[in-house]
Formats: C-alpha cells, sequence, structure tokens
C-alpha cells in the first residue's frame, strides 16, 4: 500500500513527497480509514512505529479552513521535547494547508505562549500543566474543538499527569472524537479510558511488549559502575560505525556521572540531558544530536519519550530500567521505520531481575555476549553498590516470675505506726509519780 491508495488530497500527498516517504506503516494504514469514520480510536503500537503520523494524516485530512481563531484539534503529550517534535510534522504535513500551529509547554514564561495562542491557532500542542494554565486563565478557548488527541497515553499516566488530564476532560466540549496512542497498556490506562471514553475501536499494529524484529538485542554482564564506563569507551572507541549512540540512564545523578567520565575524553561530541536541564540546555544537546555534532546522547526515561531522532546507530541500556515497558520505549529510539539498529545492555548481577522480567514481557530471550578481550575490570565500586551490612538482632531472654505478689508488702507490726491521741497528764503522772501531782499544787 501507498499513501496515494488513502484518501489523502493534494496538498498532504505533495507533503509526503517532498519529506520522502511513500509507504505508510501498519498503524498508520490500519488507523487511517477507522479515524475518518469519525469514530474514537485507541491505537497501540510500538516506539518507533510511526505513531504521530498515524494521528496527524486523518486530522489534517478532516481539517477545515476557517477564520476563526480557536482551535479545532487539540494534541496532548508529556514531554517539552515532544512537543517541539509533534509541532514540527504539523508544519512538515500541513507545508500545502493554510493551518496555524501552536505549541505550548511549561518551565518557560507563559506570556509568549499566551499571546501566540491570542493571536489565533487551528492546532495546538502541549503538555497537560501548560494546558491547564492556559484553560484556567481563559486564554486556551475550546468550544470550537472537534478532535483531542492524546499521544503517549500511558507515560503520562506515569509522569503523574491524571489530575491534570481530568481538568482538561472536563474542560474541553463532550461532542468530539477521541484519539489516544500509547505503546503499552497497563492497569491504569485502562481505568482511565473506562471513566472517560465510551466504545473506543483499539487498533494494535503488534502486540504489547513485542521486540522490534529489526533491533538486534544483547547484553554483557559486568559487575560494576565503573566497569561499564570502561565497556562504554573500549566499545565506542573500537567500534568507528557507533556514529549516532543514545545512551540511557535510570537517574540524573547517573546521567551526570556518565557524562563527567567520558567528558573528558569527547568533550563537545558529547551531551547529557535529563530534568534538572534547562528547555534551552536540551533543545540545544538535542540539536546537536541530531545534525550529527554529538556522537553520543546520555538520557533518562523520562527524557526517553520525547526524542525522535533519525538515524541512531545505536542504543545502549547503562543500566536496565525497573519497569519492563521502558526497556521496549528505550530501544525503540534506534532500529526506527524499517531501518535496522542495535540495542546493547549492561547488566549487573543485581540487574538481572529486571532482565528476567523484560524477557517475560517481550517472551524473547536477549543473547548474552562475552566481555570484550582488553576490558579493564574495576574494583572500585559506588557507595550505593556496596553490600549491605545487617546487624544481628541480639534477643535478651527475661525470666518470667510465679505467683509474684503486690509491689508493696505490709509493715511488720515492729516497724507499724498508729496515730493514736496521747493523755499527757496520765504520761507525766506515770513517769514522775508522786512529785508530778505536788508540782502541779504548787
Amino acid at each position: 500500500m501507498n499513501f496515494s491508495d488513502l484518501n489523502l488530497n493534494k496538498p498532504l500527498l505533495n507533503a509526503l513527497q517532498d519529506i520522502g516517504i511513500s509507504t505508510p506503516t501498519t498503524i498508520q494504514a490500519k488507523v487511517f480509514s477507522v479515524v475518518m469514520s469519525g469514530k474514537d480510536v485507541c491505537g497501540i503500537a510500538q516506539t518507533g512505529t510511526g505513531k504521530t503520523f498515524a494521528y496527524l494524516l486523518p486530522c489534517l485530512r478532516q481539517y477545515e479552513y476557517s477564520k476563526k481563531k480557536t482551535p479545532q484539534v487539540l494534541i496532548i503529550v508529556p514531554t517539552r521535547e515532544l512537543v517541539t517534535q509533534v509541532v514540527e510534522a504539523v508544519e512538515k504535513l500541513s507545508k500545502y494547508l493554510s493551518l496555524v500551529v501552536v505549541g505550548v509547554y511549561g518551565g518557560v514564561n507563559l506570556k509568549p505562549q499566551a499571546a501566540q495562542l491570542a493571536q489565533g491557532a487551528d492546532v495546538v500542542v502541549g503538555t497537560p500543566g501548560r494546558l491547564v494554565d492556559l484553560l484556567s486563565n481563559g486564554v486556551l478557548k475550546t468550544k470550537d474543538l472537534k478532535k483531542l488527541v492524546i499521544d503517549e497515553f500511558d507515560e503520562m499516566l506515569n509522569l503523574g499527569f491524571r489530575a491534570q488530564l481530568k481538568v482538561i476532560f472536563d474542560s474541553i466540549p463532550e461532542r468530539r472524537q477521541n484519539l489516544l496512542f500509547s505503546a503499552t497498556l497497563n492497569e491504569d490506562v485502562e481505568l482511565l479510558i473506562a471513566d472517560y471514553f465510551d466504545n473506543l475501536i483499539r487498533i494494535e499494529a503488534t502486540p504489547v511488549g513485542t521486540p522490534l524484529e529489526n533491533i538486534d538485542q544483547s547484553y554483557y554482564p559486568v559487575p560494576n559502575f565503573y566497569t561499564k564506563v570502561s565497556l562504554l569507551k573500549l566499545l565506542l572507541t573500537s567500534n568507528p560505525e557507533m556514529s549516532k549512540v543514545l545512551v540511557f540512564v535510570s537517574t540524573k545523578s547517573l546521567a551526570d556521572r556518565v557524562f563527567e567520565a567520558l567528558d573528558e575524553e569527547w568533550g563537545i561530541k558529547i551531551q547529557v540531558i535529563h530534568s534538572n536541564k534547562s528547555q534551552p540546555f536540551r533543545f540545544a544537546a538535542v540539536n546537536a544530536f541530531h545534525a550529527g555534532e554529538s556522537r553520543v546522547l546520555i538520557a533518562t526515561d523520562i527524557i526517553a519519550r520525547g526524542i525522535d531522532v533519525a538515524e541512531v546507530t545505536h542504543v545502549i541500556n547503562f543500566d536496565m530500567p525497573s519497569v519492563p515497558e521502558n526497556y521496549i520505549h528505550r530501544i525503540g529510539r534506534t532500529g526506527r521505520v524499517e531501518r535496522k539498529g542495535i540495542a546493547i545492555s549492561f547488566v549487573t548481577e543485581k540487574e538481572q531481575e529486571y532482565l528476567t522480567e523484560i524477557e517475560k514481557l517481550m517472551n524473547y530471550s536477549v543473547p548474552q555476549v562475552e566481555l570484550p578481550e582488553g576490558l579493564e575490570i574495576s574494583d572500585q565500586i559506588l557507595p550505593e553498590e556496596q553490600p549491605k551490612e545487617y546487624m544481628k538482632t541480639i534477643t535478651v531472654k527475661t525470666t518470667i516470675k510465679q505467683n509474684v505478689g503486690p509491689a508493696f508488702h505490709k509493715k511488720s507490726e515492729k516497724n507499724s505506726k498508729v496515730n493514736v491521741k496521747k493523755d499527757h497528764v496520765a504520761a507525766m503522772k506515770k513517769k514522775y509519780g508522786k512529785s508530778y501531782e505536788n508540782r502541779k499544787k504548787s
């Protein structure tokens, strides 16, 4: 099937030709006619299978020019980077359409974005928090909204946007078409769908957790952090085909540690991004990686959904994610749109349980490879890698006395005191006899 086989108009076909693609992916082909029918859709497809174009193409095909300044399509995404990339995708596809798209996200001044919306927008792309801000102050008006798109729905809930999503749902017209797209389905997603969406048609391109066939996966058993650093350096120096490498880590502090270890040797050729970095810094890092100015980009899972860089040759899991689905998202950054990709994982003994859960999800055993010759195995470990010491609990046995009486005992008759009113005269008489009586008379 080609895009020309779909019910696309000339402006969209010309835009696709300019982009250089002619064949729709599985999810794009399956979703198009259902969305065009006006039904609500829940599209399930792995990262890197073209979900963005899957919802944009039918939305733009049904877009009707209007002189009104209010949006017809609202697209909600979890990260600022994804806002930028979806806006760019809309701009590419609407090259021959008279359409205005505006992207909004937090972490920057609200006023410029509000000013853009006030000038008019046909399509609005935004993160949940910033959309709530714009709805609450009345800048974002949704009376003419026809379509609501939620991209990366599962990640939206993982990041804690449930409350903001409910505010948005309650603030927009009930009569609208709902398009939900996600790489995975979990219990939270199912519950929110049940609460707010009726009669969603589910379209699944591939079963959730299926490993991408065009990605070669493998893992190295590695003892500790510093050996992982040595392995990463060795792979980068000995494999020139690793020209665009995305390194995933689980925490911001670990991302900075890996960056510092590599930056001494590569300098500008390596970048790091995580949520503590400013938005301009993050955009600059991704752009440098995209342009090939940086060979390596280190990123955390929170940023993973917002990175859409073509021709990533390798994904390296510097450490294993505790959430199995995140592994699928990570490796999906390479091997995109029918290209071949390579995913390599560094796995410590403690991380073996994470790998086991990932393999259960995929129903696939990731091949183990031997550590390369010449690798320096480090004995140095991080404080958090040190084995935990458990103090032995000493139990003191207490003797239980039987038939124990009360705490206070009755005093002996000798020690007992009784308050008695004394007869002073009788006492003196007894002591002094007649002499006391004579003394008293005188």
